[in-house]
């Protein structure tokens, strides 16, 4: 599995444990950076370069990481196709696959410990749509379509 990961400053640190983890584990990832302290990015130019990596099929799911993980968010979900929740503890990484089929999340650096991080991303990583919830798997299926048709609405 692909996975493309971007940062900006606020996400760095965190960043990298990530990165050293999933590529411990053998994972395939696309790091959009940042490489280092001495060369920020905001994270309105990161989020869409792991966005537009889904799009065009070259990762197949993605992490963002700034201060709070909401501004990611609010930029990833501006790209028809993509589902991205920020995620603070293992029980909503394993809800936003589980629940809302993110296929990106986003994290904050400046609230959640690397070794948590890791924790977060491999409880997500973990999860697939409806799992442990199949007594709920039509109505989780019907409401991730409806989300599907009001993207088409507004992704024109």
């Amino acid at each position: 599995m692909k996975i493309a990961i971007a940062s900006d400053l606020s996400g760095f640190p965190l960043k990298k444990e990530i990165v050293k983890h999933l590529s411990e584990q053998g994972y395939e990832l696309i790091d959009f950076g940042i490489e280092s302290e001495d060369k920020p990015q905001p994270y309105f130019i990161q989020a869409p370069k792991v966005a537009k990596a889904l799009q065009n099929g070259e990762a197949e799911k993605g992490i963002l990481i700034c201060g709070t993980g909401q501004g990611m968010a609010i930029v990833a979900n501006k790209y028809k196709g993509i589902y991205a929740c920020v995620v603070d503890d293992i029980f909503s990484a394993e809800r936003s696959k589980i629940v809302n089929n993110a296929n990106v999340i986003t994290l904050g650096g400046w609230i959640t410990a690397p070794f948590v991080g890791t924790q977060i991303v491999d409880a997500w990583l973990a999860m697939s749509f409806t799992q442990k919830m199949e007594f709920k798997k039509d109505f989780l299926t019907n409401a991730f379509n409806q989300v599907i048709e009001i993207e088409k609405e507004n992704f024109k």
